[in-house]
């Protein structure tokens, strides 16, 4: 194995072709992240799901990270929020099933179908005011319609009144953004962890029935020993980044897929492959999560002919595990929605960490892809596909902006 690692690019300008190169030093490979920090990225489907499912790999950096327990990981580290944070994703053992056991009633089968009507209304919505674009003007459909509808959702979901919902927007925008400085990354929790918190004390003075509600409730049971302030605090900014992230990318990905393949695109429209074949082999293909920090290891882990010492890091990449060969064959990086392992697939996580909203992300995907298409059958993309930019992160894997024009 080579020595020296390989410097991940923390604005994702090619996050495909980079987890190719890392791939290709094999299973598990040492990567150096923003701010020179060490980790092994694993790429291996196999090894991956072998290790999110391995009680000897944690996500508490403070029992589990040699770096972080030894001072080396400090408030100048860019990524700090993403691994200092105290709810269920960065929780090890019984403070996960605790954290995770207070967040799940909000994403059960049930609730989650009964969402439905209000997704087709929201995205009815969206989908008028698109129809009001002048006829053969440009418009950035990530922006107009990926974006609103998951972070409505979630908003609605959680009780975000409405117009806190730009700043925190930004807030979440700037969570994922690989060019944001360390001053400007602490900056941008505290603001969001600000404003996380106002939102906690309108709703402990007004109750309802939303997310918030249920999590104060439990934060005010027993003396407040079964969540404490920060971890309530915490647990909501997990909801709010995480369960809309995906789903802005899913979206905006199928589109971007639909409109680049004509063939593909008649296909879907006119019934031949269904809408979650496509949905499916979206998430394979392109992971909207490329790189998630972080994990660790509890002890020596001796996996697929590679060692990771005690204490060190690991950094699950979904992206290049999803187009592993040894799952999906020698068409692995092509887009096939025909294909049989196309849900095989780790887009979501796997193992007791796997996503809670996917059911959820799945159902917005369902919904708004076929309207947008039968909306504006003439849609077709704006600008060369090979001259569009990515999102500046190699965590989130998006388009900058999607331009289109509707007709």
């Amino acid at each position: 194995m080579d020595a020296q690692p390989i410097v991940l690019d923390p604005l994702g300008s090619d996050i495909q072709g980079e987890s190719a190169r890392i791939r290709e030093r094999g299973p598990i490979t040492l990567v150096e992240l923003p701010g020179g920090v060490r980790a092994w990225s694993v790429t291996d489907a196999k090894i991956l799901k072998e290790l999110l499912t391995d009680q000897r790999v944690s996500k508490d950096p403070r029992q589990h990270w040699t770096a972080f327990m030894n001072g080396e990981i400090t408030a100048e580290w860019p990524l700090l929020p993403w691994v200092s944070v105290d709810n269920m994703f960065t929780a090890y053992g019984m403070d996960h099933r605790r954290l995770r056991k207070l967040v799940a009633p909000a994403f059960t089968h049930r609730r989650t179908t009964a969402l439905q009507p209000r997704l087709e209304a929201i995205t009815a919505e969206l989908l008028d005011k698109l129809a009001q674009t002048p006829p053969g003007a440009t418009i950035d459909l990530r922006e107009t319609y990926c974006y609103p509808l998951p972070i409505q959702v979630i908003s609605e979901l959680i009780g975000v009144p409405e117009d806190r919902n730009p700043a925190l927007r930004k807030c979440v925008d700037s969570f994922f953004d690989g060019a944001l400085g360390p001053e400007e990354g602490l900056a941008n929790y505290l603001e969001m962890y600000g404003l996380v918190t106002e939102i906690v004390a309108m709703h402990r003075e007004s109750p309802g029935d939303d997310l918030t509600s249920a999590l104060i409730a439990a934060r005010d049971e027993d003396d407040g020993s079964q969540l404490s302030e920060k971890e309530l605090v915490d647990t909501l900014n997990l909801v709010i980044s995480a369960g809309h992230e995906t789903t802005v990318n899913l979206l905006d990905q199928a589109i971007f897929a639909l409109l680049t393949r004509p063939e593909l695109r008649a296909d879907v429209t006119e019934g031949r492959v269904g809408w979650p074949d496509l949905i499916e082999e979206t998430l394979r293909y392109e992971a909207p999560v490329a790189h998630l920090p972080l994990r660790y290891a509890v002890e020596d882990i001796e996996i697929g002919g590679h060692r990771i010492p005690k204490g060190e890091a690991i950094l699950a990449s979904y992206a290049g595990a999803n187009r592993d060969p040894d799952v999906h064959g020698s068409t692995a990086t092509e887009f096939d929605p025909h294909r049989a392992t196309k849900d095989q697939h780790l887009a979501f996580g796997y193992g007791v960490h796997h996503c809670l909203g996917a059911p959820l992300a799945r159902l917005e995907a369902t919904v708004a892809l076929p309207a947008l298409f039968a909306r504006f059958p003439g849609l077709t993309l704006a600008a060369d596909p090979e001259t569009l930019s990515t999102s500046r992160s190699f965590i989130s894997n998006g388009h900058a902006e999607l331009p289109v024009q509707l007709t």
